[in-house]
């Protein structure tokens, strides 16, 4: 199943993500995939908001992740835009979150190679000829959307 949303600004941006956040639990993988400036961080930002997260949440882009404490599960920020592949994934540690039941948003998730799990979320952000326009189509192999 594919759900497919066209938002016009931030705000409706934050209001899918917070819809979409209600759906992940304990264990989840976000690939968040799109060009730069498509709008990942954003939806990133709008899934935090709705799950408790006060603090800011930028794009981990040197850091490569982030983690945060919410009421339901840890939930990890991960921008793989700096890594040249799955090795570089496994040398920070991206196993004992799988392990610890944390939910990922991956960002750049081309970069992990076959370490996304064949169940993980897909968000794809595609840009429109309108300028500030997104569509967003979210997307689970062997769950429902």
């Amino acid at each position: 199943m594919k759900l497919q949303y066209r938002v016009h600004n931030v705000d409706e941006t934050w209001g899918v993500a917070a819809s979409f956040a209600e759906k992940l639990k304990p264990g989840d993988i976000v690939a968040l995939e799109g060009d730069l400036g498509a709008g990942k961080t954003t939806f990133v930002q709008g899934v935090g908001a709705a799950l408790g997260i006060r603090r800011p949440l930028t794009s981990p882009t040197f850091t490569i992740s982030v983690e945060y404490k919410t009421p339901r599960f840890t939930f990890v920020h991960m921008d793989l835009y700096r890594l040249t592949g799955p090795d570089d994934l496994l040398a920070i540690g991206y196993p004992e979150y799988l392990e610890t039941g944390a939910v990922v948003c991956i960002e750049w998730p081309d970069r992990a190679g076959n370490l996304i799990p064949r169940n993980a979320w897909h968000v794809v952000f595609s840009l429109t000829d309108e300028e500030e326009v997104r569509v967003l189509d979210i997307s689970r192999n062997g769950g429902d959307a």
